[in-house]
């Protein structure tokens, strides 16, 4: 029979800011220094439902200062950010992720967001835009960032290529949080902890 499928995103969830997507203070620094890099590549990566697209927004809003000329091409457009030439591909009109990046680059932008590299011809050309004075955001469904890199080898991308471009690599997952207004402390046996992989340093 037929079967309904919806993916609901709130558009709130791009304003968050860097604090709220749960990354250490180490890690937060690490992204926040690439994505302020005047030219290179962030890749996004996890599995479906990892909270790729909420990073990505995140990335996208931090960057999005009004001084900046930032384009998207997406699919679909998932959350509207007002400032942002954001493009929906159309694969049956032609309208390809490649193709959107090759329009991009004639239209002089600082920062450049891929929804997905999923091709050669993508990441050729999203690579080609990074080593020109471009920023590039995008991600890839890769489970972690050995792997990433892996994947755009076996894609056909040259090694020093990739060596040149990829600033950072985030391989992500969404782990579970106690609710603020249930959660209950409890103590647990030190031996617990200990059995847990703790050490004594820890506690």
């Amino acid at each position: 029979g037929e079967k309904l499928v919806l993916r609901i995103l709130d558009p709130s969830s791009a304003m968050l800011g860097i604090e709220a997507l749960g990354y250490e203070s180490d890690q937060q620094d690490m992204f926040l220094e690439a994505l302020h890099k005047p030219q290179g590549m962030l890749l996004i990566t996890g599995p479906t439902g990892s909270g790729k697209t909420v990073s990505l927004y995140t990335g996208i809003n931090i960057l999005n200062t009004g001084a900046t000329n930032i384009s998207t091409a997406e699919d679909p457009v998932e959350i509207n950010l007002e400032g942002i030439n954001q493009v929906n591909v159309n694969p049956k009109v032609g309208l390809t992720f490649a193709n959107a990046l090759k329009s991009f680059l004639r239209q002089d932008p600082d920062i450049v967001m891929v929804g997905e590299i999923r091709d050669l011809e993508t990441a050729e050309i999203a690579i080609k835009a990074a080593q020109t004075g471009h920023m590039v955001l995008s991600t890839l469904h890769t489970n972690s960032a050995p792997e990433t890199l892996t994947r755009l080898r076996n894609m056909g991308v040259a090694s020093f290529n990739i060596a040149t471009s990829v600033n950072l690599v985030i391989a992500q997952r969404l782990a579970r949080r106690l609710c603020k207004n249930c959660k209950k402390p409890i103590n647990i046996p030190k031996q617990s902890l200990l059995e847990l992989g703790f050490t004594d340093a820890d506690l």
